[in-house]
């Protein structure tokens, strides 16, 4: 059986990736996990220079998943250069390295540092505040989503994975948007803007107000909008959103993802990327699926 897939011109074993954010960059789950099985690490966001993060508290549980507010603490491109891609060069995996900023500028520094080193394609972080614009995010607007695709795109020596933010009112304009910029690939969803209330307390839950929900609750609007976005575009789509199991992968593969992510299940379940890999595997044998292609996109309304 063939489950290895093209991404982006980069080949890759399987369609399992790592959700930025919820596996460090690789080392953290490096005891728990076989990293030469799974078809890359995402690695966390990456800045241009080390970010101390939000206020504590900055993580709670909601029903059927979870809110973060963690600011995407990270301790630069320095460090990640020096001690991350080192680390993870160890392992038979692809390197998708994601990417943040405040500004173009910011963005622009990180993927240029990147361009000598080896690592298969960047993740471009397009839910970060632009400052410049008063705060709105950059994958808020199409004309920025546009603009910073084509300004990033000029710089990158790696293939370019736009990350689509799901708190916007026409997911596939803003796909076609990244797609005119020239983006190699797109992956979506990152997490939906969500608030908790500490009723005893009285207050908000994560000292930020408001953070980004993930898990499984956020499923069915993550498997929409990646069947939107793989309807609207030619891209390859790399679709992420509460998957905990095999199952839940497959709706995203039929709906037209070419690979997948595992983000929070991650947290309570350290082998879940593993699991989502056998079991698709499994599937696969089962229904007598020769080649995972057969199974990408293969929902049509």
């Amino acid at each position: 059986m063939n489950l290895s897939v093209d991404f982006a011109g980069v080949s890759m074993k399987n369609p399992v990736t790592t959700a930025s954010g919820t596996f460090g960059s690789g080392a953290e789950y490096g005891e728990y996990v076989d990293l030469n099985r799974l078809g890359a690490v995402t690695t966390k966001g990456v800045a241009n220079v080390p970010w101390p993060g939000n206020p504590t508290p900055r993580v709670c549980e909601t029903y059927g998943g979870m809110l973060n507010a963690i600011g995407l603490q990270n301790p630069g491109i320095d460090v990640f250069i020096e001690r991350d891609i080192p680390y993870l060069k160890q392992f038979d995996t692809g390197i998708i390295v994601n990417v943040c900023g405040h500004t173009t500028e910011e963005y622009l520094e990180v993927v240029e540092r990147l361009a000598d080193q080896d690592v298969d394609l960047l993740e471009i972080n397009i839910s970060c505040p632009n400052v410049k614009e008063g705060g709105i995010a950059f994958g808020q607007n199409p004309k920025l989503v546009e603009k910073i695709t084509a300004d990033i795109k000029k710089r990158a020596k790696q293939p370019v994975i736009m990350k689509l933010s799901p708190n916007v009112t026409d997911i596939a304009e803003m796909a076609r948007a990244a797609e005119a910029g020239g983006a190699d690939a797109l992956s979506l969803i990152n997490t939906l803007t969500g608030m908790k209330i500490d009723i005893n307390r009285r207050c908000f839950a994560l000292a930020n107000q408001t953070g980004g929900m993930s898990g499984p609750a956020v499923k069915p609007v993550a498997v929409r909008m990646v069947y939107q976005v793989a309807q609207a575009v030619k891209l390859p789509v790399l679709g992420m959103g509460g998957i905990r199991t095999a199952e839940d992968a497959l709706e995203f593969i039929m709906a037209g993802a070419t690979m997948v992510a595992v983000g929070t299940a991650n947290f309570n379940n350290p082998a879940a990327t593993i699991e989502v890999i056998d079991g698709i595997e499994q599937f696969m044998k089962d229904n007598h699926v020769e080649d995972i292609h057969e199974l990408i996109g293969c929902v049509h309304a």
